[in-house]
This record gives structure tokens, C-alpha cells and sequence, in this order.
């Protein structure tokens, strides 16, 4: 298939070239530079997401944040702007539910499928193809595009229509946040008692207590590897969509919003590009004292 592929950052890259090795004729577009291991697979870079729209059958969004999708589709040179009749847009950015559901009414206006497809699992799922996929959208639209799904992720469900994909996005980061945050809480304390922090992991890798991010996070936490799988900015902008639909809703978040004030003390720190791991910074300097 001719597949359309915006936005290669540290998520988008490797899953571009995954549907690259798989066999698929990729046509790409970012603000960053585009890979050699991409280009050295056949894929063609364009200038503009108009371009590589024109081009595509299907075309897969990776970028930051709302505005930026808003962008692609519907700015001066975005998606919109070529003919859209018969395509599929599918957006794997992590991105606000409410807006979501207006960008696939418009898409969909113009003749064009939309689907919401954010994706779980880090810089590691999207190399390996395990990521955790959360689609929302039309289910024939879905069982078209799950087979590319299948190349990218693991765990591919069909939540409902357009923006359910985005909302179950948003409740993952919040399950995240607070884990990191207890997990954090949790080593800290024993450490600060005497006891060793990798062993207490150790022994709780065994109980009820154990999780993914006990595993991989407080790893990172005791080995000081803080270099970006998920920087802390884009869980802080993903707590926030989960702010303000908490808000909209009238639901009350208060753990979530505890975190997000973590989050914020690390980035006015100048943490922001530090992996999401790195909030245990945070609570080490109102311990004065650290776990590594």
C-alpha cells in the first residue's frame, strides 16, 4: 500500500520504518530531519502533509499535541488540502478527546475515513511493535487499517467512535502518572529508612505490588538513566487534557492533578526533556535526599 506517515519524532520514526521493513511504499513529512534507515528503505520525503496526502491511500499522524494535528490536517499546506475523497486519516498522536471528535466531522465532511489511534508502550513498543493501540472510530474502518496495526502494536483494541481512542489515551496516562508516582514514593521511603532501594524492587517484583512500571521505571529511578522514553513535557500535556476534560465533565481528579504538580516542579527545574521516570526527582529534593 502507499502509506502517508507525518511526523517522525521518537515515537513516529521507528514505527515509520516498521510499515517501511514490512513492505509498504511510505511517503513521510516532519519538521525534524528524516532517517537514513527510512530513506535507505525506499521512503520518500516530501515538503508538506498536502503532498504526502495527495499520494497516500492511508495516512498516519504522529506529532505532539492538538494544535499541531489541527495543523497538519487543516493548515495552510495540511491534509485538507488535497483531495481527501476515499482516504483514511489515522491520527496515533496522543491528543484531546473533545477536539478529536470535531477534527473526524470534518474529515469526514470531505469524504474521507478518520480514525483515533493513540498508542501506549514508549520509544522501546514502537521499535519492537508491541505497542498498546486505542482506536476509536467506524469498525469497517478499523478492520481495513487493523492489519497496519498489526505491524505497529500488540494489544490493538476497537473502543468505540471517534474520540473514544483519545479518552482511553487520557485514562492511561493518568494510571501511568500515579503508578510512577507511587513507585517513586514507595523507593523513596525505604531508602530514606536504611533499607536498599533495588532490593526492596527486587522483593516487590514478586508480590502484589509488582507492575511495568516497577519493573522499567524504578529501574531508571535507581540507575539515574533519565534520557527520554517519554519526556516528562508530553505527560504533563497529556495530565492537562485530562485536567481540563475532568473540568468539563465536573469529575475530580485530585491524585491526578497531585501529579501533575510533580511533573511541573521537574520541568521548573529544567527537567522537561527528562523521562517521565525522572518525577522521583521531585519528591528526592522535599526528602533532601536521594535514592542513587
Amino acid at each position: 500500500m502507499k502509506l502517508g506517515f507525518i511526523g517522525l519524532g521518537i515515537m513516529g520514526a521507528p514505527m515509520a520504518q516498521r510499515l517501511a521493513e514490512a513492505g509498504h511504499d511510505l511517503l513521510v513529512t516532519s519538521n525534524s530531519a528524516v532517517p537514513s534507515a527510512l530513506l535507505s528503505l525506499g521512503a520518500k520525503s516530501f515538503e508538506t502533509a498536502q503532498q504526502v496526502t495527495e499520494q497516500s491511500e492511508i495516512i498516519f499522524i504522529m506529532v505532539p499535541d492538538t494544535p499541531h494535528v489541527e495543523d497538519v490536517l487543516f493548515g495552510e499546506n495540511g491534509c485538507a488540502k488535497a483531495q481527501l475523497k476515499g482516504k483514511t486519516i489515522v491520527d496515533m498522536s496522543s491528543i484531546s478527546p473533545i477536539e478529536t471528535k470535531v477534527f473526524a466531522r470534518q474529515i469526514q465532511a470531505s469524504g474521507a475515513a478518520y480514525l483515533d489511534a493513540p498508542v501506549s508502550g514508549g520509544e522501546i513498543g514502537a521499535r519492537e511493535g508491541t505497542l498498546s493501540i486505542m482506536v476509536g472510530g467506524d469498525e469497517g474502518v478499523f478492520g481495513r487499517v487493523k492489519p497496519l496495526f498489526d505491524i505497529l502494536g500488540k494489544n490493538i483494541t476497537l473502543v468505540g467512535g471517534n474520540g473514544d481512542g483519545q479518552t482511553c489515551k487520557v485514562a492511561n496516562q493518568i494510571i501511568v502518572a500515579l503508578n510512577i508516582e507511587a513507585v517513586s514514593e514507595a523507593l523513596l521511603f525505604a531508602s530514606k529508612a536504611g533499607a536498599d532501594p533495588a532490593r526492596v524492587r527486587q522483593a516487590l517484583m514478586g508480590g502484589f505490588a509488582s507492575s511495568r512500571i516497577l519493573e522499567v521505571h524504578a529501574e531508571r529511578m535507581l540507575k539515574r538513566t533519565f534520557n527520554p522514553g517519554f519526556k516528562i513535557a508530553l505527560h504533563q500535556k497529556d495530565l492537562n487534557l485530562a485536567l481540563q476534560s475532568a473540568r468539563a465533565l465536573a469529575v475530580s481528579l485530585p491524585n491526578t492533578a497531585n501529579c501533575q504538580q510533580l511533573f511541573n516542579s521537574c520541568s521548573a527545574d529544567g527537567g522537561s526533556e527528562l523521562d517521565h521516570s525522572a518525577l522521583i526527582q521531585a519528591l528526592e529534593k522535599m526528602a533532601n535526599h536521594s535514592i542513587g
